[in-house]
């Protein structure tokens, strides 16, 4: 059960300004919403927040992470409903050439019939939070280094890990909140053996693909099902056939009576980053240099992986994966750049800035604050440009790969409590899992293809990115392609065989990937003191900072909500419309009969027969919008999403499925950094759609039965 230990600014910020918040403003740690009851009410949730607050019942009970998307539990046989671009790796690792399953879908008619999602898959179900802040930063000395204090904030952290990991079913974590004012630790139940249950065809699951990515009007069935597997003794367990099917204690109702405009709507899941607080000097950094060298670097490997699997089939199933999930973060950064030319976000920011400083003069003896904030930002962003250039110059899977394994005999020289986070007893099972999954999608001439592109980018880039004693070490363009014949960690068995060596052994490898990663490491321990050194004073003076803006704020009677951390928050909304511009209006609903107008013979716009032939003939059923006439696909709502919340539950205010979240609109990619509640929406697909696709097209009547649906009177 989730302790209700909160700290005084969120409940002095929430009672002063609960009764004036938008609804679709702000991502929600539970324990807030009983300061938000009269908000909830005013939309129409009928759910109580004390209950939405309480982790041990439902609905919050039955919502997951799968550790980057989110899930929600659908029957108490541990079947979990997520997206169907969120379940694409696990749909990839079990394709090849012959038997694309990502082209033509999968269905387990039986549980026996379910396939492994993957070594490194995992299902999270929070079950416990507390407030930890006083133990991470209480009594740190004002004369520490930056270095010594993210280190000594570090081993705090770890060690509250430690305490909370004696039980080894559970995943613990401190996550900061509020940029390191606050910090709790969460308890996360891990389930190790998950398997796919059922994904619809691409060319339901994904169509329109990455043209119509962050695009609106949308058409996507973008959903697909897991299952959660635990030993007989009901706790998590590794993979085995012996396992049993995890009995959740909470699952979803679905309701196929779906929405209308205006309806409430209660959106659960794990988002990922936002940038709400950040500074003007970030934003333009962000806007002018960052995200324009990421769509840069994104496009250009791009284009290397097409010409290294043009003509190759099973490569470009292998990489399938990783297309995809460059692709979706090249468009959400480019859509960032043509949210900043729409809007000036900085320029709002000055304003706002501009009022902080002056109640700031007027009201806190801080002085030294703003001048020290500056400072440290601008060594924050110098760092970050050498950490680009040495991702980019160091740019190939089985390198990084050679890293990990040597980094971590590195870390195995030390007792496991003072290793560094990612590198300890703990870690190593999902070390071990990275090193098998890079078996489905590896090619070594696909590789070595984009590490040599990558290095010539890298030698372009100005002198002042390049980190100090790199360049010596790099090999020659050339002379790449040696490497990858003077290495066996090609093989799978041969990288798991050097997880538990020691770095002496390493060092008398003649392993050319090995030999090169041992040869780096100094640059890259050099860089890593650096990065602790100014997250340090990160650490020391950005919380002083957000104290000062809470406080700004709650002057102002304005929300206070920490930024996204891939934590369980819930976000409400209304079902809603938009204008993107002027003369144009957008949603809230589309149709199957978008998809016939859409469908081409072309992808990513083929459609399967059998659905072109169901909408045609109007075979639609109780899933029959009585408004519509038809079947609804997405639908937009004004709740407040970011990457992560993929597969997020969108309930309605009984608290019932009725869809999930899986993109935003274009013109809302800024909201990441600035939140626009005029143009600002997120793409929900109906779960009718879902519904109609699994009784009509795909034939699922095993899951339709397994799950309890409530369909229209």
């Amino acid at each position: 059960m989730l302790k209700k230990l909160l700290l005084p600014i969120s409940v002095l910020t929430l009672s002063i300004w609960a009764q004036q918040a938008q609804a679709d403003e702000g991502q929600w740690q539970p324990h807030q919403l009983p300061q938000l009851k009269n908000e909830l009410k005013r939309i129409g949730i009928t759910i109580p927040a004390e209950k939405l607050a309480d982790l041990g019942k439902h609905p919050m009970s039955a919502m997951a992470s799968l550790g980057g998307c989110s899930a929600s539990f659908v029957s108490n046989a541990g079947l979990a409903v997520t997206n169907h671009h969120c379940a694409y790796a696990a749909i990839q690792r079990n394709s090849s050439a012959t038997r694309n399953l990502i082209a033509d879908g999968f269905l387990a008619k039986t549980r026996a019939e379910e396939l492994p999602a993957g070594a490194s898959e995992r299902i999270y179900i929070t079950d416990k939070v507390e407030t930890v802040t006083a133990r991470v930063t209480g009594g740190l000395s004002a004369g520490l280094s930056g270095r010594e204090r993210h280190e000594l904030i570090q081993n705090r952290i770890k060690a509250l890990i430690f305490e909370c990991e004696q039980d080894k079913a559970y995943r613990c974590s401190v996550p900061s909140f509020h940029r390191g004012l606050e910090y709790y630790r969460i308890r996360q139940l891990m389930i190790r053996d998950v398997r796919l249950v059922y994904a619809p065809s691409e060319k339901i699951g994904n169509f329109g693909g990455d043209i119509d990515n962050f695009e609106w009007p949308r058409h996507t069935g973008d959903f697909s099902f897991l299952r959660a597997y635990v030993g007989k003794d009901g706790r998590p367990a590794d993979p085995s056939p012996d396992n049993v099917p995890y009995q959740s204690k909470d699952f979803l109702q679905i309701s196929a009576e779906g929405l209308k405009a205006g309806d409430p709507i209660l959106l659960a899941g794990y988002p990922g980053r936002t940038s709400r607080y950040k500074l003007p000097v970030e934003i333009r950094n962000a806007r002018d240099v960052s995200y324009p060298r990421r769509v840069a670097e994104s496009q250009a490997d791009l284009n290397e992986i097409a010409k290294a699997t043009q003509g190759n089939p099973e490569s470009a199933v292998r990489y399938a994966s990783v297309v995809k999930g460059i692709n979706n973060g090249m468009k959400k950064s480019q859509g960032l750049l043509d949210g900043f030319a729409r809007k000036d976000i900085a320029a709002i920011k000055d304003v706002q800035s501009a009022e902080f400083r002056q109640w700031f003069a007027q009201h806190s003896p801080d002085t030294a604050l703003l001048d020290e904030l500056e400072q440290v930002i601008a060594a924050d962003m110098a760092l970050t440009e050498q950490e680009f250039a040495f991702s980019v110059a160091l740019h190939s899977d089985m390198l990084r790969s050679a890293r990990s394994l040597y980094r971590l005999a590195i870390e195995h020289k030390k007792p496991d409590a003072e290793r560094e986070s990612g590198y300890q007893e703990r870690d190593v099972s999902f070390i071990k899992a990275r090193l098998s999954r890079l078996e489905q999608s590896f090619v070594s001439n696909v590789d070595q293809a984009r590490w040599q592109a990558a290095l010539q980018r890298y030698l372009q880039m100005p002198a002042a990115m390049h980190p100090a004693g790199l360049d010596a070490l790099l090999p020659a363009v050339p002379a790449i392609a040696n490497l990858y014949t003077q290495t066996k960690l090609t093989a799978t068995a041969q990288r798991l065989s050097w997880v538990e060596k020691s770095a002496d052994s390493m060092a008398q490898s003649d392993d050319a990937f090995l030999n090169l990663a041992i040869k780096l490491y100094p640059v890259a321990d050099n860089l890593e003191k650096s990065r602790k050194e100014i997250d340090g004073n990160l650490e020391r003076i950005i919380p002083r900072y957000m104290q000062a803006l809470i406080d700004w704020k709650k002057s102002l009677g304005k929300p206070v909500y920490a930024d996204a951390n891939s934590t369980l928050r819930v976000t409400f909304g209304t079902v809603a419309a938009y204008s993107p511009r002027d003369g144009i209006s957008k949603g809230p609903f589309t149709t199957v009969n978008g998809i016939v107008e859409k469908s081409t013979k072309e992808a990513p716009f083929i459609t399967p027969p059998a659905l072109l032939d169901a909408v045609k003939a109007q075979r639609f059923g109780v899933y029959r919008d009585a408004v519509l006439g038809t079947v609804p696909v997405n639908f937009l709502s004004s709740a407040d999403t970011t990457g992560g919340n993929s597969g997020s539950a969108v309930m309605n205010k009984r608290g019932e499925l009725v869809g999930l979240n899986f993109d935003s609109t274009y013109e809302s990619v800024t909201k990441d950094w600035y939140f626009d509640t005029a143009i600002t929406r997120a793409i929900h697909l109906d779960i009718r759609y879902m519904l109609w696709v699994m009784q009509e097209i795909d034939h699922a009547d095993n899951l339709l039965k397994e799950m309890t649906i409530k369909y229209p009177r």
